[in-house]
């Protein structure tokens, strides 16, 4: 650990990313690893001075104490599911986070992406990131429109994507992003010659605004309000018995469909699906006035992707988060973190009326396999697989790596229904 820390402060200078991310992040934080520790200095996203300890009361803004294994897993040249990111670490309990909290989650891709650097040899290969061109210009089979409906008895205009012809599947995005991480899905010809695709962005998500009246209320999604949603939209565009297909949030909400609506539904697919997570940091530095809400929760979900995701890929799952509006992607953790418990709701799901799919990536330490799995074994029929090499968003980071566990699944819920 000596070597791999007298060497960061030069590959932190050698990262133009990290510069620009660092460029108002001036602090001195105490780092432990174990039994070890070291006092950086760090200027303008630059590491100026790092002193190794022992220390007699440092002063420091901020600390950062990680377990010696813990690291260990963290620096491992090969990704270890569970442990490739920091906040995975803190969820795994080994790293504790001390001081002015806030001004880390307000520089949290920098830390994410320094500390990432004491990896010693190249970093874990990705696929290529170089674009393929188009060629000649030319319409994706997408189509998209506004929808006017009314929800819980107020107005809204929820924008609505679709493609293809057959049975009706309707796909629900993740949490504090949008119906664009279903591009890929919508552009498949294997999917779309035999699904009616529709993604629509939940109200207060992408081009979906607010209701009005907005700027008087704080957003909080609730299990009612989610599964009352898709109901609505299921009848508003008059859909006979579709399969209903969610991600994280959505993969957590089609339980509660399976339970409340199966004569309404073919069957539900549950990706990164589990009944229950908890939280594991405060949910309130997604929406604090000291940090950049877009960069924060862009930076959060960021570990959350698996590690051979393409670049190009990745960065667009991003991007979608970095765009969310004020305080949503808060809001909808109220409902995916704190209030929508359905492990009580699990027994009264019947497989034989509404068959139920979880397929999850094994990098997601926020679903995390065994959360699938516990959810699986309490749901008599359930269907479970853990899907190698993929994270949390596997429809828009890996889309082929996701296709071939996903095709059997929505052949079983068509095959003589």
């Amino acid at each position: 650990m000596d070597q791999a820390m007298a060497a960061w402060p030069a590959r932190v200078a050698a990262e133009e990313a990290l510069a620009r991310r660092g460029r108002t992040l001036d602090a001195d934080v105490l780092i432990e690893i174990g039994d070890k520790a070291w006092l950086a200095s760090i200027r303008r996203g630059q590491v100026a001075e790092l002193r190794r300890g022992p220390f007699v009361l440092p002063g420091f803004q901020l600390a950062l104490r990680l377990t010696a294994e813990g690291m260990a897993r963290f620096l491992s040249p090969q990704p270890v599911p569970g442990w490739t990111d920091l906040m995975a670490l803190r969820r795994q309990g080994a790293l504790r986070i001390e001081g002015d909290t806030t001004f880390f989650f307000a520089h949290l891709a920098w830390f994410k992406g320094a500390l990432a650097l004491l990896r010693q040899g190249p970093a874990p290969a990705v696929p290529a990131a170089a674009p393929t061109p188009w060629g000649e210009p030319g319409f994706e089979p997408i189509t998209g429109r506004y929808l006017r409906m009314d929800i819980e008895g107020r107005p809204h205009r929820v924008y609505v994507e679709e493609a293809g012809e057959g049975t009706p599947l309707l796909l629900l995005h993740t949490a504090g992003s949008d119906g664009r991480q279903w591009r890929d899905l919508l552009n498949d010809a294997d999917i779309i010659r035999r699904f009616r695709c529709i993604a629509f962005d939940m109200p207060w998500h992408g081009k979906s605004s607010p209701p009005a009246g907005w700027q008087a209320e704080e957003y909080r999604l609730t299990t009612a309000g989610y599964t009352g949603l898709v109901m609505a939209v299921a009848r508003a565009l008059r859909l006979d018995r579709p399969i209903v297909m969610g991600c994280s949030i959505g993969g957590r909400i089609v339980l509660d469909l399976a339970a409340e609506h199966p004569e309404s539904l073919r069957g539900v697919i549950g990706l990164q699906g589990s009944a229950f997570t908890g939280s594991y940091y405060d949910l309130s530095v997604l929406h604090h006035p000291r940090i950049h809400g877009g960069e924060v929760c862009g930076a959060m979900v960021s570990g959350l992707i698996g590690p051979s995701a393409p670049n190009s890929e990745k960065w667009e799952t991003l991007w979608h988060y970095m765009q969310g509006g004020p305080g949503v992607f808060r809001g909808d953790l109220h409902f995916y973190a704190e209030e929508g418990d359905l492990r009580g709701k699990l027994a009264r799901i019947d497989t034989a009326r509404c068959p139920v799919a979880l397929l999850t990536g094994e990098f997601d330490y926020s679903c995390r396999p065994e959360d699938t799995r516990a959810t699986a074994a309490a749901i008599p029929g359930a269907k479970a697989v853990i899907m190698p090499g993929l994270g949390h968003f596997p429809m828009s980071e890996n889309w082929p790596g996701l296709k071939p566990h996903l095709l059997p699944v929505l052949e079983g819920m068509t095959a003589g229904r």
